[in-house]
């Protein structure tokens, strides 16, 4: 990514007296790109050691193994928010001090990175797990046609399944009709038919690298739950290689970041939640290297190339919001019986 311009807010931290000060911050791979982490260390003195994990499970086993205080920034699944405020994980952050204000309206997502009027998170990045395809190898109004179009017998042996429980059971019911927020039990026989014709249908079902290996290899034309985080980095160089939102929809990711109730750094850790929602950093956060997505922050178009926002479809995201749904949300009853109908679909 190119170097994005400084702006007010960087300019600012740079005038501050240099730190000796180290955090250590529990992330997602895009956060340990280098021409993202760089400028914030370089403005502040403050240090940042990365630990990349995948899974919230993972990243609450590093804490419950941790010392108290090892830990000061945590970036996690905006659906698993609640789970870890819940746990007594984050500290609150100040009120009004980030801009969130400027955010995208649809990704603030209130009602899972506040409780009792208290913010403990804030949305960092999203995006959309959906179809991502090679436009040279595909009709693109089957893709919009969304995932009946898959179950054709002409796509047998052409997808991948994304190997994530969650989207991809909402991509199936959002297929169907269903309101993700809604789901009971009840809906499951229906989804798992969905879920058993595509995995007929599919070579593979692999985790991120596999899944973007197999689409940019050509060993698949499909990414089911793939998305622009899917291929937009690719688009460069493949610009066959695109993805959309059917006309029946698709699912909504965030992902979140917060300072660690326990940290022994807790000033140091909100500047660089403060450098992460700015425009400069949501800018090169969106275009990380391991993945794209669509920054939180609004003001980060303006640091953005045209080739950057369009490869995002920043123009089209009004339409694409309307389409979307949120991840599905289940109690612990029905999450425990969506990976058991996952673990069976993934056997088959």
């Amino acid at each position: 990514m190119t170097m994005l311009r400084a702006s007010a807010a960087i300019l600012a931290l740079a005038a501050a007296p240099a730190s000796a000060q180290t955090i250590n911050a529990l992330v997602w791979c895009d956060h340990t790109d280098p021409e993202f982490l760089a400028p914030f260390e370089e403005a502040t003195g403050i240090r940042v050691n990365l630990r990349e994990y995948e899974g919230t499970g993972a990243a609450l086993a590093l804490l419950e193994q941790s010392r108290p205080g090892d830990w000061d920034v945590l970036v996690i699944d905006g659906i698993d928010v609640p789970r870890v405020v819940e746990a007594g994980l984050m500290a609150p952050l100040p009120e009004g001090d980030l801009p969130v204000g400027d955010f995208f309206p649809e990704v603030v997502m209130e009602a899972s990175t506040t409780r009792d009027g208290v913010t403990y998170a804030v949305t960092e990045k999203w995006g959309y797990n959906t179809l991502s395809f090679n436009a040279a190898r595909v009709d693109p109004a089957d893709m919009q046609a969304g995932l009946g179009a898959l179950l054709d017998e002409e796509y047998r042996g052409r997808i991948a399944i994304y190997d994530y429980y969650l989207p991809v059971i909402g991509l199936a019911a959002v297929h169907l009709g269903l309101d993700t927020q809604t789901l009971t039990a009840d809906d499951l026989p229906a989804i798992r038919e969905v879920l058993f014709a595509l995995r007929e249908q599919s070579a593979s079902v692999g985790e991120v690298v596999a899944s973007q290996t197999a689409l940019a290899t050509g060993e698949v034309d499909v990414v089911v739950g793939g998305g622009e985080w899917l291929t937009a980095a690719l688009s460069a160089e493949q610009p066959e290689l695109t993805w959309t939102i059917p006309d029946e929809g698709a699912v909504l990711w965030t992902q979140s970041i917060g300072v660690l109730a326990d940290s022994r750094n807790p000033e140091a850790a909100l500047e660089f939640v403060r450098y992460v929602v700015s425009p400069e950093g949501q800018a090169r956060l969106a275009t990380s290297s391991c993945y794209w997505g669509m920054p939180a922050n609004r003001m980060a178009g303006e640091h953005l190339t045209e080739e950057q926002r369009a490869a995002l479809r920043w123009d089209e995201q009004d339409g694409y919001l309307a389409r979307a749904q949120l991840y599905p949300a289940p109690d612990a009853a029905l999450d425990a019986a969506m990976q058991d109908l996952w673990l069976e679909m993934l056997q088959r």
